[in-house]
Protein backbone atom coordinates (compact mmCIF):
# COMPACT_ATOMS: atom_id res chain seq x y z
CA UNK A 1 0.00 0.00 0.00
CA UNK A 2 2.88 2.49 0.66
CA UNK A 3 6.33 1.12 -0.50
CA UNK A 4 5.41 -2.94 -0.69
CA UNK A 5 7.32 -3.88 2.59
CA UNK A 6 4.56 -5.59 4.69
CA UNK A 7 3.47 -7.44 1.22
CA UNK A 8 7.25 -8.33 0.99
CA UNK A 9 7.80 -9.86 4.64
CA UNK A 10 4.06 -11.41 4.29
CA UNK A 11 5.49 -13.52 1.40
CA UNK A 12 9.22 -14.04 2.79
CA UNK A 13 7.29 -15.46 6.24
CA UNK A 14 4.86 -17.20 4.32
CA UNK A 15 2.14 -15.47 6.13
CA UNK A 16 -0.84 -13.39 5.52
CA UNK A 17 -0.41 -9.18 4.95
CA UNK A 18 -2.81 -8.31 7.65
CA UNK A 19 -0.38 -9.98 9.98
CA UNK A 20 2.43 -8.14 8.93
CA UNK A 21 0.46 -4.89 8.46
CA UNK A 22 -1.04 -5.00 12.19
CA UNK A 23 2.38 -5.64 13.59
CA UNK A 24 4.20 -2.22 11.75
CA UNK A 25 0.75 -0.47 13.37
CA UNK A 26 1.43 -1.99 16.76
CA UNK A 27 4.88 -1.43 16.73
CA UNK A 28 4.40 2.50 16.05
CA UNK A 29 2.58 2.71 19.29
CA UNK A 30 5.44 1.62 21.20
CA UNK A 31 7.33 4.78 20.65
CA UNK A 32 7.56 5.07 16.84
CA UNK A 33 9.17 2.13 16.27
CA UNK A 34 7.06 0.38 13.80
CA UNK A 35 7.78 3.70 11.55
CA UNK A 36 11.23 3.34 11.87
CA UNK A 37 11.29 -0.13 11.49
CA UNK A 38 9.24 0.31 8.21
CA UNK A 39 11.84 3.05 6.98
CA UNK A 40 14.95 0.75 7.93
CA UNK A 41 12.79 -2.47 6.22
CA UNK A 42 12.02 0.21 2.77
CA UNK A 43 15.76 0.92 2.72
CA UNK A 44 17.40 -2.65 3.29
CA UNK A 45 14.35 -4.84 1.36
CA UNK A 46 15.64 -6.02 -1.83
CA UNK A 47 13.99 -5.45 -5.25
CA UNK A 48 11.45 -8.25 -6.12
CA UNK A 49 12.75 -7.84 -10.09
CA UNK A 50 16.37 -8.94 -9.23
CA UNK A 51 15.77 -11.16 -6.57
CA UNK A 52 12.03 -12.62 -6.54
CA UNK A 53 13.18 -16.04 -5.08
CA UNK A 54 14.65 -14.21 -2.13
CA UNK A 55 11.11 -12.74 -1.54
CA UNK A 56 8.81 -15.79 -1.75
CA UNK A 57 8.41 -18.58 1.39
CA UNK A 58 9.91 -22.07 -0.18
CA UNK A 59 7.04 -24.10 1.58
CA UNK A 60 4.43 -22.53 4.11
CA UNK A 61 4.77 -22.62 7.58
CA UNK A 62 3.63 -24.80 9.80
CA UNK A 63 1.72 -24.56 12.59
CA UNK A 64 4.57 -24.67 15.46
CA UNK A 65 6.05 -21.37 13.13
CA UNK A 66 3.69 -19.71 13.38
CA UNK A 67 3.33 -19.95 16.83
CA UNK A 68 6.91 -19.29 17.25
CA UNK A 69 6.23 -15.98 15.11
CA UNK A 70 3.52 -14.78 17.47
CA UNK A 71 5.44 -15.30 20.90
CA UNK A 72 8.57 -13.74 19.45
CA UNK A 73 6.65 -10.63 18.12
CA UNK A 74 4.73 -11.07 21.63
CA UNK A 75 8.33 -10.92 23.38
CA UNK A 76 9.27 -7.94 21.44
CA UNK A 77 5.97 -6.29 22.55
CA UNK A 78 6.89 -6.55 26.09
CA UNK A 79 10.44 -5.76 25.53
CA UNK A 80 9.54 -2.46 24.61
CA UNK A 81 7.12 -1.70 27.39
CA UNK A 82 10.12 -2.96 29.89
CA UNK A 83 12.11 -0.49 28.55
CA UNK A 84 9.36 2.41 28.84
CA UNK A 85 9.14 2.78 24.90
CA UNK A 86 4.84 2.54 25.42
CA UNK A 87 2.06 5.24 25.08
CA UNK A 88 0.34 3.87 28.01
CA UNK A 89 -1.86 0.90 29.04
CA UNK A 90 -4.29 1.16 26.63
CA UNK A 91 -1.40 0.01 23.85
CA UNK A 92 -2.59 -3.94 24.71
CA UNK A 93 -6.35 -3.52 24.17
CA UNK A 94 -5.24 -1.49 20.59
CA UNK A 95 -2.91 -4.87 19.86
CA UNK A 96 -5.52 -7.03 20.21
CA UNK A 97 -8.19 -5.08 18.32
CA UNK A 98 -5.46 -4.73 15.81
CA UNK A 99 -4.80 -8.38 15.66
CA UNK A 100 -8.42 -9.32 16.20
CA UNK A 101 -9.93 -7.83 12.83
CA UNK A 102 -6.96 -9.35 11.16
CA UNK A 103 -7.58 -12.48 11.80
CA UNK A 104 -11.30 -11.70 10.87
CA UNK A 105 -10.00 -10.47 7.45
CA UNK A 106 -7.97 -13.40 6.87
CA UNK A 107 -10.42 -16.02 8.04
CA UNK A 108 -13.16 -13.97 5.97
CA UNK A 109 -14.06 -15.12 2.09
CA UNK A 110 -12.93 -12.56 -1.21
CA UNK A 111 -16.63 -11.56 -1.42
CA UNK A 112 -16.76 -10.37 2.39
CA UNK A 113 -13.23 -8.52 1.83
CA UNK A 114 -14.65 -6.81 -1.04
CA UNK A 115 -17.77 -5.52 0.96
CA UNK A 116 -15.18 -4.66 3.88
CA UNK A 117 -12.92 -2.81 1.52
CA UNK A 118 -16.08 -0.82 -0.47
CA UNK A 119 -15.77 1.81 3.19
CA UNK A 120 -12.47 3.24 1.93
CA UNK A 121 -12.73 3.59 -1.70
CA UNK A 122 -13.39 6.86 -3.12
CA UNK A 123 -17.17 6.98 -4.14
CA UNK A 124 -19.87 4.38 -3.13
CA UNK A 125 -23.31 5.48 -4.64
CA UNK A 126 -24.73 8.45 -4.16
CA UNK A 127 -22.36 9.42 -1.37
CA UNK A 128 -18.57 10.22 -3.72
CA UNK A 129 -16.24 10.65 -1.25
CA UNK A 130 -12.48 11.49 -2.27
CA UNK A 131 -9.78 9.96 0.02
CA UNK A 132 -8.71 13.01 0.96
CA UNK A 133 -12.20 12.94 3.02
CA UNK A 134 -11.69 9.54 4.37
CA UNK A 135 -7.99 10.71 5.47
CA UNK A 136 -9.45 14.04 6.99
CA UNK A 137 -12.18 12.03 8.93
CA UNK A 138 -9.79 9.62 10.33
CA UNK A 139 -7.32 11.87 11.36
CA UNK A 140 -9.40 13.96 13.06
CA UNK A 141 -10.85 10.68 14.91
CA UNK A 142 -7.58 10.17 15.93
CA UNK A 143 -6.71 14.26 17.23
CA UNK A 144 -10.36 13.78 19.15
CA UNK A 145 -8.80 10.82 20.83
CA UNK A 146 -5.27 12.09 21.68
CA UNK A 147 -6.97 15.31 22.74
CA UNK A 148 -8.97 13.80 25.30
CA UNK A 149 -6.36 11.80 26.41
CA UNK A 150 -3.96 14.53 26.72
CA UNK A 151 -6.63 16.54 28.87
CA UNK A 152 -6.07 13.96 31.67
CA UNK A 153 -3.03 14.33 33.71
CA UNK A 154 -1.98 11.04 33.31
CA UNK A 155 -2.98 7.97 31.08
CA UNK A 156 -3.85 5.69 34.55
CA UNK A 157 -6.26 8.27 35.25
CA UNK A 158 -8.61 6.06 32.33
CA UNK A 159 -8.93 3.47 35.13
CA UNK A 160 -9.89 0.17 35.37
CA UNK A 161 -13.29 0.58 33.66
CA UNK A 162 -12.13 1.73 30.45
CA UNK A 163 -9.59 -0.38 30.02
CA UNK A 164 -11.62 -3.44 30.75
CA UNK A 165 -14.22 -2.20 27.99
CA UNK A 166 -11.47 -2.01 25.36
CA UNK A 167 -10.25 -5.65 26.49
CA UNK A 168 -14.09 -7.18 26.32
CA UNK A 169 -14.18 -5.28 22.79
CA UNK A 170 -11.47 -6.91 21.33
CA UNK A 171 -12.19 -10.22 23.05
CA UNK A 172 -15.68 -10.22 21.28
CA UNK A 173 -13.95 -9.71 18.21
CA UNK A 174 -11.77 -12.64 18.69
CA UNK A 175 -14.24 -14.93 19.43
CA UNK A 176 -17.50 -13.52 17.69
CA UNK A 177 -16.56 -11.61 14.84
CA UNK A 178 -16.12 -14.13 12.25
CA UNK A 179 -19.63 -15.39 13.31
CA UNK A 180 -21.19 -11.82 13.30
CA UNK A 181 -19.57 -11.36 9.59
CA UNK A 182 -20.84 -14.50 8.26
CA UNK A 183 -24.39 -13.53 9.53
CA UNK A 184 -24.24 -10.11 7.43
CA UNK A 185 -23.38 -12.44 4.83
CA UNK A 186 -26.12 -14.48 4.71
CA UNK A 187 -28.37 -11.84 5.46
CA UNK A 188 -27.23 -9.87 2.57
CA UNK A 189 -26.90 -13.06 -0.22
CA UNK A 190 -30.92 -13.18 1.33
CA UNK A 191 -31.42 -9.73 0.34
CA UNK A 192 -29.67 -10.18 -2.87
CA UNK A 193 -31.60 -13.62 -3.80
CA UNK A 194 -35.13 -12.30 -2.90
CA UNK A 195 -34.45 -8.97 -4.85
CA UNK A 196 -33.43 -11.16 -8.03
CA UNK A 197 -36.34 -13.62 -7.10
CA UNK A 198 -38.54 -10.56 -7.54
CA UNK A 199 -37.51 -9.08 -10.80
CA UNK A 200 -38.10 -12.23 -12.41
CA UNK A 201 -41.01 -12.66 -11.42
CA UNK A 202 -41.85 -8.59 -12.45
CA UNK A 203 -40.12 -9.87 -16.05
CA UNK A 204 -42.16 -13.36 -16.33
CA UNK A 205 -45.64 -11.92 -15.27
CA UNK A 206 -44.70 -8.77 -18.14
CA UNK A 207 -43.65 -11.26 -20.49
CA UNK A 208 -47.43 -12.86 -20.01
CA UNK A 209 -49.47 -9.68 -19.92
CA UNK A 210 -48.27 -8.94 -23.80
CA UNK A 211 -45.59 -10.92 -25.47
CA UNK A 212 -47.81 -14.43 -24.41
CA UNK A 213 -50.69 -12.59 -24.73
CA UNK A 214 -49.64 -11.52 -28.48
CA UNK A 215 -49.08 -14.56 -29.71
CA UNK A 216 -51.77 -16.29 -28.54
CA UNK A 217 -54.01 -13.85 -30.22
CA UNK A 218 -51.62 -14.67 -33.37
CA UNK A 219 -52.34 -18.29 -33.69
CA UNK A 220 -56.38 -17.84 -33.45
CA UNK A 221 -56.58 -15.32 -36.26
CA UNK A 222 -56.43 -16.04 -39.79
CA UNK A 223 -55.70 -12.36 -41.39
CA UNK A 224 -52.14 -11.77 -42.22
CA UNK A 225 -52.33 -8.35 -41.86
CA UNK A 226 -53.85 -8.32 -38.44
CA UNK A 227 -50.96 -10.60 -37.47
CA UNK A 228 -48.47 -7.81 -38.81
CA UNK A 229 -50.43 -5.09 -36.77
CA UNK A 230 -50.20 -7.17 -33.43
CA UNK A 231 -46.44 -7.93 -33.77
CA UNK A 232 -45.67 -4.85 -34.42
CA UNK A 233 -47.46 -2.63 -31.84
CA UNK A 234 -45.87 -5.86 -29.41
CA UNK A 235 -42.57 -4.72 -30.61
CA UNK A 236 -42.99 -1.51 -30.11
CA UNK A 237 -44.22 -2.36 -26.32
CA UNK A 238 -41.55 -4.97 -25.97
CA UNK A 239 -38.67 -2.24 -26.97
CA UNK A 240 -40.33 0.64 -24.81
CA UNK A 241 -40.51 -1.93 -21.71
CA UNK A 242 -36.51 -2.88 -22.21
CA UNK A 243 -34.55 0.35 -23.21
CA UNK A 244 -36.77 3.13 -21.97
CA UNK A 245 -36.02 4.63 -18.34
CA UNK A 246 -39.63 4.84 -17.33
CA UNK A 247 -40.30 1.40 -19.00
CA UNK A 248 -42.52 2.47 -22.14
CA UNK A 249 -45.38 4.09 -19.73
CA UNK A 250 -46.92 6.99 -21.58
CA UNK A 251 -49.39 7.87 -18.72
CA UNK A 252 -47.87 9.97 -15.80
CA UNK A 253 -50.99 9.53 -13.41
CA UNK A 254 -52.66 6.50 -12.44
CA UNK A 255 -56.08 8.18 -14.58
CA UNK A 256 -53.59 8.44 -17.59
CA UNK A 257 -51.84 4.67 -17.53
CA UNK A 258 -55.59 3.03 -17.09
CA UNK A 259 -57.30 4.57 -20.14
CA UNK A 260 -54.37 3.94 -21.77
CA UNK A 261 -54.19 0.16 -21.28
CA UNK A 262 -58.04 0.15 -21.96
CA UNK A 263 -57.73 2.14 -25.26
CA UNK A 264 -54.83 -0.70 -26.46
CA UNK A 265 -56.86 -3.36 -25.09
CA UNK A 266 -60.27 -1.93 -26.93
CA UNK A 267 -57.92 -1.78 -30.20
CA UNK A 268 -56.21 -5.40 -29.87
CA UNK A 269 -59.83 -7.27 -28.91
CA UNK A 270 -62.23 -4.69 -30.48
CA UNK A 271 -64.35 -4.47 -27.47
CA UNK A 272 -65.44 -1.40 -25.82
CA UNK A 273 -64.24 -0.84 -22.29
CA UNK A 274 -66.05 1.82 -20.04
CA UNK A 275 -63.23 3.61 -17.83
CA UNK A 276 -64.70 6.08 -14.66
CA UNK A 277 -61.99 7.15 -12.34
CA UNK A 278 -62.87 9.08 -8.97
CA UNK A 279 -59.74 11.34 -8.29
CA UNK A 280 -56.25 11.06 -9.44
CA UNK A 281 -52.78 10.18 -8.13
CA UNK A 282 -49.26 10.20 -10.14
CA UNK A 283 -47.82 7.08 -10.59
CA UNK A 284 -45.56 5.63 -8.20
CA UNK A 285 -43.81 2.16 -7.14
CA UNK A 286 -46.67 1.48 -5.86
CA UNK A 287 -49.65 2.15 -7.82
CA UNK A 288 -47.71 1.27 -11.30
CA UNK A 289 -47.90 -2.42 -10.31
CA UNK A 290 -51.70 -2.01 -9.62
CA UNK A 291 -52.38 -0.62 -13.18
CA UNK A 292 -50.32 -3.52 -14.82
CA UNK A 293 -52.75 -6.12 -12.83
CA UNK A 294 -55.68 -3.74 -13.60
CA UNK A 295 -54.45 -4.19 -17.54
CA UNK A 296 -54.35 -7.63 -17.33
CA UNK A 297 -57.45 -8.19 -15.47
CA UNK A 298 -58.95 -6.02 -18.50
CA UNK A 299 -57.38 -8.49 -21.02
CA UNK A 300 -58.29 -11.50 -19.54
CA UNK A 301 -62.05 -10.28 -19.49
CA UNK A 302 -62.15 -9.53 -23.05
CA UNK A 303 -60.13 -12.31 -23.70
CA UNK A 304 -61.63 -15.38 -22.41
CA UNK A 305 -65.07 -13.97 -20.68
CA UNK A 306 -67.10 -13.64 -23.40
CA UNK A 307 -68.94 -10.19 -22.70
CA UNK A 308 -69.84 -7.68 -25.17
CA UNK A 309 -68.37 -5.01 -22.76
CA UNK A 310 -66.21 -4.32 -19.75
CA UNK A 311 -66.23 -1.75 -16.89
CA UNK A 312 -63.71 -0.50 -15.16
CA UNK A 313 -63.82 1.91 -12.07
CA UNK A 314 -60.81 3.26 -9.99
CA UNK A 315 -61.08 5.32 -7.05
CA UNK A 316 -58.08 7.34 -5.60
CA UNK A 317 -58.40 8.46 -2.34
CA UNK A 318 -55.89 9.90 -0.06
CA UNK A 319 -55.17 6.52 1.75
CA UNK A 320 -56.10 4.14 -0.96
CA UNK A 321 -56.30 3.76 -4.56
CA UNK A 322 -58.96 1.07 -5.40
CA UNK A 323 -60.14 -0.66 -9.09
CA UNK A 324 -62.69 -2.53 -9.96
CA UNK A 325 -62.56 -4.30 -13.13
CA UNK A 326 -66.72 -6.14 -13.90
CA UNK A 327 -67.57 -7.43 -16.97
CA UNK A 328 -71.10 -10.27 -17.37
CA UNK A 329 -69.47 -12.38 -18.85
CA UNK A 330 -69.33 -16.93 -18.98
CA UNK A 331 -67.06 -16.07 -15.50
CA UNK A 332 -65.34 -19.47 -14.30
CA UNK A 333 -64.51 -21.21 -10.59
CA UNK A 334 -61.26 -19.83 -9.30
CA UNK A 335 -60.95 -23.13 -7.82
CA UNK A 336 -60.53 -24.95 -10.63
CA UNK A 337 -57.90 -23.07 -12.89
CA UNK A 338 -55.14 -25.05 -14.20
CA UNK A 339 -51.57 -24.57 -11.93
CA UNK A 340 -50.16 -24.18 -15.60
CA UNK A 341 -52.59 -20.77 -16.07
CA UNK A 342 -49.94 -18.20 -14.50
CA UNK A 343 -52.14 -14.85 -15.67
CA UNK A 344 -54.15 -14.62 -12.26
CA UNK A 345 -51.96 -16.34 -9.98
CA UNK A 346 -48.62 -14.27 -11.19
CA UNK A 347 -50.00 -11.20 -12.85
CA UNK A 348 -52.46 -10.05 -10.81
CA UNK A 349 -52.53 -11.36 -7.22
CA UNK A 350 -48.44 -12.21 -7.09
CA UNK A 351 -48.13 -8.68 -8.55
CA UNK A 352 -49.88 -6.97 -6.20
CA UNK A 353 -48.87 -8.84 -3.02
CA UNK A 354 -45.40 -7.88 -3.87
CA UNK A 355 -46.08 -3.97 -4.12
CA UNK A 356 -47.88 -4.41 -0.94
CA UNK A 357 -51.46 -4.02 -2.10
CA UNK A 358 -53.98 -7.10 -2.47
CA UNK A 359 -56.40 -8.48 -5.20
CA UNK A 360 -59.67 -10.42 -4.54
CA UNK A 361 -61.24 -12.13 -7.59
CA UNK A 362 -65.28 -13.04 -7.88
CA UNK A 363 -66.40 -15.08 -9.87
CA UNK A 364 -68.89 -18.13 -10.84
CA UNK A 365 -69.53 -19.73 -13.79
CA UNK A 366 -72.45 -17.37 -15.77
CA UNK A 367 -72.20 -14.95 -13.57
CA UNK A 368 -69.75 -13.01 -14.50
CA UNK A 369 -66.49 -11.68 -12.79
CA UNK A 370 -65.37 -8.93 -10.77
CA UNK A 371 -61.53 -8.34 -9.42
CA UNK A 372 -61.05 -5.56 -7.03
CA UNK A 373 -56.95 -4.56 -6.75
CA UNK A 374 -56.45 -2.23 -3.53
CA UNK A 375 -53.07 -0.53 -2.96
CA UNK A 376 -52.18 1.55 0.09
CA UNK A 377 -50.81 5.23 -0.81
CA UNK A 378 -49.66 5.27 3.31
Amino acid sequence: MIAGLAGGIAARLGVSTVYVRAAFVALALAGGVGVLCYLIGWLVTPDQRQYGSLIVAEEPPTTTQRIGLALAFLAVLIALDAVGLWFGPVVWPTVLFLFGGALIWDRSSAESRERMARFTRPSEGDQPRSRAQIFAGVTLMVVGVVVVLASLRSFQSLGPVAIAVLLTAAGFMLLFGPWVLGLLEDLSDERTARIRSEERAEMAAHLHDSVLQTLAMIQRTDDPQRMITLARAQERDLRAWLFEPDGGSNGGSVHEAVADAAAKIEATFDIPIEVVVVGDRALDDRLTPLVGAATEAMANAAKHSGATSISVYVECSDDSVDAWITDQGAGFDPDTVPPDRRGIAESIVARMVRSGGEATIVSEPGEGTEVHLRSETR
